[in-house]
């Protein structure tokens, strides 16, 4: 497994945060999603996968869900 966190800002409520996992889950090998809401703020996101999505798809999903990426890094091998 490998993990990659990332900042997404603007999450404001439950459903924000909701809509962010459900596009991030749709990524190929995506096995698990985690978010720490941080109301208005920079929300940190941990995404579990097979193999690493690029920082382009998880750009592209997180706009999708209306919200803007701020820092992506790919993490190592394990589970957080």
């Amino acid at each position: 497994m490998v993990t990659g966190t990332y900042a997404v800002r603007g999450l404001k409520c439950g459903l924000c945060l909701a809509a962010v996992m459900d596009r991030l889950r749709s990524l190929a090998g995506v096995t698990r999603v985690r978010v720490d809401l941080v109301r208005g703020g920079q929300s940190p996101v941990v995404v579990t996968s097979d193999s690493a999505p690029s920082s382009e798809s998880v750009r592209e999903a997180v706009r999708d869900a209306g919200f803007e990426l701020v820092t992506g890094r790919k993490g190592g091998r394990g589970d957080p």
